[in-house]
């Protein structure tokens, strides 16, 4: 029986060794994380090496759907909307597709991105978009397939594919213009009720200047239509800590009948809680 034990431990061991050996793989993974004006750009994709093989034309067949890439889906993500080819893409993360040609490329983004390559089914409803690029012979051979985000400018870049003597490059239009005016005018236009609401709260968990964060407070609610239940919540706490019991239980009574309003059982207990604490004082 302890030989058995023995022998099973072994086994157990080699087992555990194998598992942690590892080995580089044939087409290393890659990240690209770009910012293009303020809208942020990741591409994730697999690099496979042509190693003597003829790629276009032969590796990756003209006018059929290739991968871009080897293994996984090659993913491209954009935190914005943007514009290629004139049509709008929704921000979100897509597979990468192309129909590699002589004359032409297509450039498709895909809508579902957990396939490994292509999709058992193509399906079109699930292009987000469809573009059609030129591509260029490169005087110069690249061996490892290789994707990039060039020729930066404030309101657009490009998507580039390189591999072999081939080069194809699809243009993204990104919303600076539009993000940064609207940064402006809210900067411009001043705080708003949830930066009141922040840095009051910020106040009083740091044991900071309770009575600049009970004016914070108080900015907060006066520019708030609804009187958000949490809001009042932390007016109530603020004021009992700077003894005004009488006003928390007041205030915390506005924060219960709005958080039963809204079924929020948990800050309903704790203003029940904190109105029974008050009121033995």
């Amino acid at each position: 029986m302890k030989k058995i034990i023995i022998a099973f431990a072994i086994i157990i061991a080699n087992f555990t060794i194998e598992a942690q050996v590892k080995t580089p793989q044939s087409s290393p993974k890659s990240t690209i994380i770009q910012e293009v004006g303020l809208t942020a750009v990741e591409i994730n994709y697999s690099r496979p090496s042509a190693r003597g093989r003829a790629v276009f034309g032969n590796l990756v067949p003209f006018g059929k759907v290739w991968r871009t890439g080897a293994n996984e889906n090659t993913t491209v993500s954009f935190s914005d909307d943007v514009i290629i080819d004139g049509k709008t893409l929704k921000k979100g993360k897509y597979s990468l597709y192309t129909v590699p040609k002589i004359e032409s490329w297509e450039i498709i983004f895909y809508k579902t991105t957990d396939n490994w390559g292509n999709p058992e089914e193509w399906k079109e409803e699930n292009v987000a978009l469809r573009a059609t690029v030129k591509p260029e012979t490169l005087n110069k051979s690249v061996e490892t397939f290789t994707i990039g985000i060039s020729g930066l400018d404030n309101n657009f870049a490009f998507l580039e594919i390189y591999w072999e003597n081939s080069y194809a490059a699809v243009k993204f239009e990104v919303p600076t213009q539009q993000k940064a005016t609207a940064n402006i005018e809210k900067a411009l236009a001043g705080p708003t009720a949830a930066d009141y609401f922040s840095a009051a709260q910020f106040l009083f968990q740091s044991n900071g200047d309770n009575a600049k964060a009970l004016v914070y407070v108080n900015k907060a609610l006066d520019m708030s239509k609804d009187k958000p239940f949490w809001y009042n919540r932390l007016k109530s706490l603020i004021q009992a800590k700077l003894g005004d019991k009488k006003g928390a239980i007041e205030t915390a009574k506005l924060s219960l009948a709005a958080a039963e309003i809204a079924k929020n059982q948990d800050y309903v207990k704790m203003n029940k809680d904190s109105i029974a604490e008050w009121s033995k004082n």
